[in-house]
């Protein structure tokens, strides 16, 4: 069931949201050749911490760490260890802070040094993709407007978006109804956007084909191709107007 929230919550979601949000310009900012995952990880928990809040994939159905940490093949729930990033990796990094019961959601791929031309592409295509799905996260359109024309911007640009994950619903559960896909599902029906939903909008963009890939670890998500891939992720409050950005990165 999707629920909105009332005004006292939507401040508590803000509050989730600004910790989350610079806990992701934390992270991104230690991309850096030589710097471990497991450091990014250590930093970024010990920042939430430090702000009254906890790391919200910590043991979020077993997840042994409190940042997913993906590079270049990998899609999304890349586990933090002693992997070394090195100079032309591109590195997603995906966080959750949980703070007075609700949580915050967003993510962003990172260079590492130097890059390809291909791989900055696909960043920048990613992150472009998500704020022409925010265009419809308003009062009047539906799911599919939103699903659409995150679609249509990445396919029309070469790339393809991952079917086999999809963004939420968010609030005092990580996930919440409804699923947001990156493309148009059926299945997913078309409901309206109403003020009061927060939803988490996260377009996964694979440089190849589409399919993806499940690890050993039972956590890591792989191009099935070995090609690059990129997410980009914010929580989003609908309203009577404009959308706003829970987790905005302008206030990183």
């Amino acid at each position: 069931m999707i629920t909105l929230k009332s005004k006292r919550e939507i401040q508590l979601m803000r509050q989730a949201g600004k910790i989350t949000a610079a806990a992701r310009a934390l992270a991104g900012a230690m991309v850096a050749p030589g710097v471990t995952t497991r450091e990014i990880d250590k930093e970024v928990c010990r920042f939430i911490r430090s702000k009254g809040a906890e790391p919200s994939f910590l043991g979020y159905n077993g997840y042994p760490a409190s940042v997913c940490i993906s590079v270049n093949d990998e899609v999304i729930h890349g586990i933090p260890g002693r992997r070394v990033l090195r100079e032309g990796d591109i590195v997603s990094v995906d966080v959750g802070a949980f703070k007075d019961g609700y949580h915050g959601d967003c993510a962003g791929t990172y260079p590492c040094g130097e890059i390809s031309e291909e791989a900055r592409r696909l960043i920048d295509v990613t992150r472009e993709s998500f704020f022409e799905g925010l265009k419809y996260a308003r009062e009047g359109y539906r799911l599919p407007d939103l699903s659409g024309a995150i679609q249509h911007y990445v396919e029309a640009r070469g790339f393809s978006v991952v079917r086999d994950y999809v963004g939420h619903g968010i609030g005092t559960r990580m996930h919440e109804a409804p699923e947001i896909p990156n493309y148009v599902e059926p299945k997913a029906g078309r409901p309206r956007f109403l003020r009061g939903m927060t939803i988490a909008v996260e377009p996964m963009v694979n440089a190849g084909g589409f399919d993806v890939c499940v690890m050993s670890d039972g956590w890591t998500v792989k191009t099935a191709d070995g090609r690059l891939s990129a997410h980009y992720e914010n929580s989003i409050l609908i309203t009577d107007g404009e959308p706003e950005l829970l987790t905005d990165p302008e206030a990183e």
